[in-house]
């Protein structure tokens, strides 16, 4: 015997990435049973996300205020402009210290198998914000897969046009690694990319 309630719960944790079937479950049953007062807080915290979170104006970021606290930030270098694919991976370029300019947030990539194409990915805005007069370098930090490559190479035909300096992250061994264990592409690109 099923409980719709239960039932709906354990769909709604199925949308979760990388959550399955009986994962979901057993998140259900763990707050259902044991943690109460975190799933209130969960839904309470959702809530709260769903109705004040929207897009930040100027870089496309999530935020509370019309403009984010980055872009507000006068120590940042607003000459470097670094667009990534989602608001998680500016947090890891940020977690990381290494970069103090701004950002463009494109929430998503080119997947022309999934049918999304350059209008569907914030391009069009990334074009107008690095043509504010201010902007000199374009560092393109999407992901080193096809569909991150394709977006880069896109991205990087049409700022190039526009007469804008456009760099892209470099790839290579990962610090700590030993070249027996890292991929053969890896090992390719770092020889490639050498400095």
């Amino acid at each position: 015997m099923t409980e719709p309630a239960l039932d709906g719960l354990v769909d709604a944790l199925r949308h979760l990435p990388g959550v399955g079937a009986k994962s979901a479950q057993r998140i259900a049953f763990h707050l259902l049973q044991h943690d109460r007062g975190g799933a209130q807080r969960l839904a309470s915290a959702l809530t709260h996300a769903l109705q004040d979170m929207r897009h930040c104006v100027r870089c496309h970021t999530f935020t509370e205020a019309e403009v984010c606290s980055t872009c507000l930030d006068p120590r940042r270098d607003a000459r470097q402009l670094c667009v990534v694919e989602t608001p998680a991976d500016q947090a890891a370029l940020e977690r990381s210290g290494s970069f103090k300019g701004l950002y463009f947030v494109l929430m998503g990539r080119i997947s022309p198998l999934d049918g999304v194409g350059v209008g569907d990915i914030g391009a069009i805005r990334l074009l107008e914000r690095a043509a504010d007069g201010v902007v000199e370098e374009v560092i393109l930090a999407t992901g080193f897969t096809a569909e991150g490559e394709v977006t880069a190479h896109a991205l990087a035909t049409a700022l190039r046009a526009q007469g804008l300096k456009v760099t892209r992250l470099a790839r290579g061994v990962p610090a700590g690694s030993e070249l027996e264990y890292v991929d053969l592409s890896t090992i390719a690109h770092a020889m490639g990319d050498r400095r």
